[in-house]
């Protein structure tokens, strides 16, 4: 399998995740609303879909990040000399990197203080199962960025793009 290939599987397990989470919010907001409705509140709902925003932003990070879909300035390391693009997109990359070890060391570090609190509105589940999205994020945000540096670099020693028609197409259609 190719690096490509395996990149393209990735974004798509992350695409059905983010899916699964997406139409769970969808059923559990709608079927609040409806008991709501009809008097007979859920106690829950609010806090889940409150959760499950969050997981799907979170998950939802981590596709944008394999698609390449974050904001991002290529253009500004483009304009400079080939010379200096490449150390350019070395230590943007390196910083990016860096933002998401510590966010998942510090994610990993916080589930044990979190342990012993439990939802307000579903005692029996625990913060720590809930606030584990941070550090299972960044990893994945980490796994994405690692099979987006190749063409990263590619374009920091090419020009945008890769260069050539194929890079200019792709920069026109921004």
């Amino acid at each position: 399998m190719t690096l490509a290939g395996f990149r393209e599987g990735y974004a798509r397990a992350l695409e059905w995740v983010v899916i699964a989470l997406m139409a769970t919010l969808a059923i559990e907001v709608t079927a609040g609303v409806v008991f709501r409705t009809i008097g007979m509140s859920l106690p829950w709902y609010d806090e889940v879909a409150s959760i499950l925003l969050a997981w799907l932003t979170y998950y939802g990070s981590a596709l944008a990040a394999v698609k390449r879909g974050h904001i991002s300035c290529p253009e500004l390391v483009a304009i400079f000399p080939p010379a200096v693009r490449l150390p350019l997109a070395l230590l943007a990359e390196l910083l990016v990197f860096g933002f998401f070890i510590l966010l998942a060391y510090t994610g990993w570090s916080i589930l044990d203080i979190l342990a012993t609190d439990h939802l307000v509105s579903l005692p029996e589940i625990s913060v720590n199962y809930v606030q584990s999205v941070i550090p299972i994020s960044a990893v994945l945000i980490l796994i994405a960025e690692a099979l987006n540096v190749p063409a990263i670099l590619a374009e920091a020693r090419h020009g945008h793009g890769g260069g050539g028609a194929e890079g200019k197409a792709k920069e026109a259609s921004h």
